[in-house]
């Protein structure tokens, strides 16, 4: 699991339910209805949304929940390099992008105010997923400010935490390009539109950095120039049973350290997603998805090499698809079983540094021990042909496939 990410579908009930308990009597709230349920949730939140709604008048209430994620990886690798094959073969109880705890410190302050902290340990270091203060404003608008996720396409806010996420990564690309979260403000909601939902979700925050080599990061809690970054999304659910939701986002602002030869640097990002989720005869279908689109205007880089200047189409592209599939009517523990696969393309710039090709599948038998516990057997394959340019250490032609067999296990507390 990465480091930076929100377990959206927890968080955004938790302050959904909230603000919908305090302000209106109705179970059904327009924020709430716009979490399309997941397969492993539906019909079965009765008794968190009881827990949550719970208030005394004129008192906090101080909760602590969060989620854990562990388990064991046996890793092979086959590398080709200037026509030299090498295998080696790892086996680990835990790595890095497989482990993860992370408490999570909600605090409520009257009606209307909630404070949120998620610290996150990956095994090798402490860090936060986020950390923010929400105000309600009134049902279908919320106000937050602090270190936040940023609302671009639905994977890091929505489908990242280890027990929603039915494999056992996170997709390459799709999770880390933009980063996840940044410092700003951030205003989200949603309205009905007739029989169907529509949402927005909106944020200013300090925005990206490029770095030497033309790659882009957090650019963290001070700001690397005058300008801020705008991010945002709108959602529509077209049907009154909220199966489908498809959204759009897009990202725009000054990359460029101020002062420096990239200063004018600017990143205009985009991407589309789709959930659905439906009972089909005995099957439950759930289908999900993103495609992330990542421009950098132009400018020139250094060769750490030979200090020549060059440039390069600084342009990215990535995406998944996944589906899974779940017996809901099955007899006895046949119906805890869930069959998941997903496909993920990483394209970044030719003619740098970084550049490759990268694709991935896998495949995974998930049994659901409660809707907040899952154990995972997956099989994942990885294949990254390297399009970087010798004269910028690459190796043309060359490539690293690695499969994984992972048996992990995840659970929300």
């Amino acid at each position: 699991m990465k480091k930076n990410y929100l377990p959206t579908l927890l968080a955004l009930l938790l302050v959904t339910q909230l603000s919908m308990a305090q302000q209106t009597t109705k179970k059904d709230s327009v924020i709430g209805s716009l979490v399309t349920a997941d397969s492993t949730l539906s019909n079965r939140l009765d008794k968190v949304e009881k827990t949550i709604a719970y208030e005394k008048k004129r008192e906090s209430h101080f909760m602590v929940v969060g989620l854990a994620t562990m388990g064991f990886v046996l890793s092979q690798n086959t590398l080709s390099q200037n026509g030299i094959l090498t295998k080696t073969s790892t086996n680990s109880l835990a790595d890095a992008d497989r482990f993860e705890f992370s408490p999570m410190l909600l605090w409520r302050h009257g009606k209307k105010l909630l404070v949120e902290f998620e610290p996150s340990w990956d095994g090798n270091a402490l860090g936060v997923n986020w950390a923010d203060v929400s105000y309600f404003v009134k049902p279908g608008f919320i106000v937050r400010a602090g270190y936040i996720v940023l609302p671009f396409g639905i994977y890091n806010k929505r489908l990242a935490a280890g027990w929603i996420n039915k494999l056992g990564s996170d997709p390459t690309g799709v999770a880390d390009s933009p980063p996840a979260s940044d410092f700003g403000v951030e205003i989200e909601g949603g309205l009905p539109l007739g029989s169907m939902k529509w949402s927005y979700d909106i944020s200013l925050t300090n925005g990206m950095q490029l770095q030497k080599d033309g790659t882009i990061q957090n650019a963290g809690i001070v700001d690397n120039n005058t300008n801020k970054t705008v991010t945002g999304r709108l959602a529509l659910l077209p049907f009154s049973n909220s199966s489908l939701e498809v959204g759009v986002s897009g990202m725009y602002g000054k990359v460029g350290d101020a002062g420096s030869t990239q200063t004018s640097a600017i990143s205009t990002m985009y991407a589309f997603d789709i959930n659905y989720v439906k009972k089909v005869g005995p099957i439950m279908v759930n289908v999900k998805g993103q495609y992330n689109q990542v421009n950098i205007s132009s400018v020139t880089y250094t060769n750490p090499s030979d200090s020549s200047r060059y440039t390069f189409k600084n342009n990215s592209s990535s995406y998944f698809g996944q589906l899974s599939l779940r017996s809901v009517n099955a007899p006895g523990i046949l119906k805890n079983f869930e069959v998941a696969g997903r496909y993920v393309g990483y394209t970044t710039p030719a003619m740098s540094s970084w550049g490759s090709i990268t694709s991935e599948y896998d495949v995974a038998l998930d049994y659901w021990l409660s809707w907040r516990s899952v154990i995972k057997v997956v099989y994942e394959s990885r294949e990254v042909k390297n399009n970087t340019p010798a004269n910028l250490g690459g190796s043309p032609g060359g490539w690293n496939r690695i499969n994984n067999f992972i048996i992990q296990y995840s659970v929300q507390f």
